[in-house]
């Protein structure tokens, strides 16, 4: 097995780049890279001296080193099984022999099956942000790039572009880098994720196919119950089933209308994380409201920022933390390659790939590529609830097991590997 990964593997976008002050946002409980084994996380952290249980709410710097330590413990059960690059992928080309990656070093590698394992797609341009405006130095486009907050004056007004999970994480690394300035955050709708509550069963709801019943059934549960929470919870199991049985135009409702409103309660803040932000909020440090940015120039040092409704605002830094966008815009390099050599294409309103039900890529004709598929996000649209760990280490499992079965079906050439995980944002 060959493992392509220009950063230390495990760790990715999400953990690699983590600060201590960026806890995970779900219970450590729930973080086990092993379907079998719910309690492996923390028992791997109390083996290091890590006081936690697993109701807490840890660090992601040390699930990072986890999930490092869990491959490090794979490749020594099975000496000489796996291969590291750390040259990122360029190319793509496939055959019937098969796929074969160009390195963006220039090295060759070839496989009998490929798995893309690149986590989400970018974050996307801004509308209205002018190309003058993309250049200079108060915009950051990625604020998980190695000291992309660093040049932030400390007593200048930020915009964060987005209040989701990414912009708590960009405010939280301003306050801890001593930032004394006002900060705005502002999306569509001005909503910040909610915070997790006190464990507890969740609550199973009778059977529902269409959308409006069921976002009837959820709000008569949650008044019933006294707690969202839970209800949103013992929604979650049932949600892949739930999306792939809305037809088109209730799926397209979905997202025009409930998508924002539904992913702020289901992926929430860690509680002190959450006390944190409300501090931020009552002192006038953090300020959320609702906007749209139509247009982010150049003004001197910063940049102005005029909004949809004609309001202007200058700023000493603005920085995108839209997360995930649709395909193909948000395209990074290698997904782009991909998609303009015909090799994929977008899924279902473009949240992801095309794929059939086992994860295999389907080309720009719809074809099925019986050697090329995809674990994690970029299975979202043809599933919804593929980018937490809970539903990644399932597809993972599942998908190691069918290409083991493959794999006893193909007469392998025995120089050359089964699999390819090519892992460089890092699902």
């Amino acid at each position: 097995m060959l493992l392509i990964e220009p950063g230390t593997p495990g760790a990715g976008v999400a953990y690699g780049a983590a600060r201590p002050w960026h806890l995970l946002n779900s219970r450590a409980g729930a973080m086990s890279a092993d379907p079998d084994d719910p309690g492996h996380f923390v028992t791997w952290l109390r083996g290091r001296g890590i006081a936690a249980g697993p109701d807490d709410f840890v660090s992601r710097r040390h699930f990072g080193r986890y999930l490092y330590a869990s491959l490090e413990a794979a490749a020594c059960a099975y000496p000489g099984r796996l291969r590291l690059f750390d040259s990122p992928v360029a190319r793509v080309a496939t055959g019937p022999d098969g796929p074969a990656l160009v390195l963006a070093d220039g090295r060759l590698l070839r496989a009998d099956r490929a798995v893309l394992a690149v986590g989400g797609s970018g974050g996307g341009q801004p509308a209205g942000l002018t190309e003058a405006g993309r250049s200079h130095p108060g915009y950051v486009a990625d604020p998980w790039a190695p000291r992309a907050l660093d040049a932030i004056p400390r007593g200048a007004r930020v915009l964060l572009l987005g209040t989701g999970l990414t912009a708590i994480d960009v405010m939280l690394s301003l306050v801890e880098a001593g930032h004394g300035g006002p900060v705005t955050a502002v999306s569509r709708h001005g909503l910040l994720p909610r915070a997790h509550g006190a464990a507890g069963p969740p609550v199973t709801l009778p059977h529902q196919t269409r959308l409006r019943p069921l976002m009837r059934q959820l709000r008569v549960a949650a008044a019933a119950h006294g707690d969202w929470r839970p209800v949103v919870d013992g929604l979650r199991p049932h949600l892949d089933a739930l999306w792939t049985g809305f037809s088109a135009e209730e799926q397209d409702r979905f997202l025009r209308h409930v998508a924002r409103h539904w992913e702020v309660h289901r992926h929430r803040m860690a509680p002190a994380v959450a006390d944190r932000v409300e501090a931020l909020r009552a002192s006038g440090d953090l300020t959320v409201r609702a906007g749209r940015p139509a247009r982010i120039e150049p003004a001197g040092p910063g940049l102005l920022v005029t909004f949809a409704d004609g309001h202007q605002e200058r700023y000493g830094a603005v920085v995108a933390c839209t997360g995930s966008c649709r395909l193909p815009e948000a395209a990074g390099p290698l997904l782009t390659t991909l998609l303009g050599d015909g090799l994929v294409r977008p899924g279902p309103h473009g949240l992801g790939l095309d794929v059939d039900a086992a994860g295999r890529l389907r080309d720009a004709a719809g074809r099925v590529n019986p050697r090329l598929w995809t674990v994690g996000p970029l299975r979202r649209g043809a599933l919804w609830e593929t980018t937490a760990v809970p539903e990644i280490r399932a597809q993972a499992r599942a998908l190691a097991e069918q290409l083991r079965t493959v794999g006893e079906r193909m007469e392998e050439r025995p120089a050359r590997p089964a699999i390819v995980a090519v892992n460089q944002l890092a699902a």
